[in-house]
């Protein structure tokens, strides 16, 4: 196995074409550098120098070296370069996987304050919903993914992951304007129970199901989609109502529907995910933070 460090004083012996040279240039002591020949001769298994006069001259097996010498040093000085600029966070990539509504607004937010403090970081964007953009972590596609919960039974995150909560993101009801109830600063889902639902993403509908569950009834929904937008174009068309996060109504508003809070004010958990040993990462531990400040700006919309 030859060492990076023999390789380098090995490069600058045959530069200076002599031990006392090679140690001059070094800082090293003529002793130190014989030494580290021998080393490096004894990995290869053959002479790499013969004396010459008062020089020193290379052999067969030193001219093969010295021909890769300065390859492997450049490369071993560019890779520590990179790395160095992984460390001070001068360089860096970091997949993102998210819901629609976290990369329509948290991650705009972090993003916008990465790139004031750390321009060279950057950051790749996908998109699903949960479960699958937790599955896309464990899986290695991604380094960080965001996903919501909602209160009740909830499968166990892997043990690699780790979670770090972001935010209770409040579920507010969507209504078109003309509808009774928008004159009232919340409404109770009891006082729902005759309406058309509209629902969104599998997990989303879960929990409509299970809150309506809890008021006795059951909704009658008559239409479901995870596009945010159609569900609130669909309202807006009179086609039924639904329940919303507040995230969402932070970039979407139509003109024709109005939201209004829920009276027992469910919540949503928004949280960030990554493998454990990845938060030891720079750029992947900066990204985290960033998407934490970007959130606390928005607790309880």
């Amino acid at each position: 196995m030859l060492e990076s460090r023999h390789i380098r004083t090995f490069q600058e012996v045959v530069r200076e074409g002599s031990y006392s040279g090679a140690a001059r240039a070094l800082g090293y002591t003529q002793p130190a550098i014989t030494q580290q020949m021998k080393a490096l001769e004894r990995a290869v298994g053959m002479p790499l120098f013969v004396r010459a006069g008062r020089g020193l001259q290379l052999t067969e097996a030193g001219t093969v070296l010295a021909r890769h010498a300065d390859v492997i040093v450049g490369d071993l000085t560019a890779a520590q370069q990179q790395l160095r600029s992984l460390a001070r966070l001068e360089a860096g990539l970091v997949r993102i996987c998210a819901f629609p509504s976290a990369n329509a607004t948290l991650v705009p937010d972090a993003m916008a304050r990465l790139l004031a403090s750390h321009p060279g970081v950057r950051v790749e964007l996908q998109e699903a919903e949960p479960p699958e953009s937790v599955h896309r972590l464990v899986r290695g596609e991604s380094d960080i993914a965001l996903a919501f919960t909602y209160p009740g039974p909830q499968a166990e995150v892997p043990e690699e992951l780790l979670e770090v909560p972001l935010m209770e993101d409040l579920l507010t009801v969507l209504l078109p304007t003309g509808h009774p109830l928008v004159r009232h600063h919340a409404v109770r889902l009891e006082d729902l129970s005759n309406e058309r639902w509209i629902a969104g993403c599998p997990r989303c509908r879960a929990n409509l199901l299970h809150l309506c569950a809890e008021e006795g009834f059951v909704p009658d929904i008559v239409f479901s989609t995870d596009d945010n937008l159609a569900v609130q174009s669909l309202v807006a068309a009179g086609v039924g109502i639904a329940l919303m996060p507040a995230l969402v109504l932070s970039f979407l508003c139509h003109s024709k529907v109005t939201g209004r809070v829920v009276a027992r004010q469910p919540t949503r958990k928004v949280s960030a995910y990554v493998l454990r040993d990845h938060l030891r990462i720079p750029a992947v531990e900066l990204v985290v933070e960033e998407l934490k400040a970007a959130a606390a700006t928005r607790v309880g919309c």
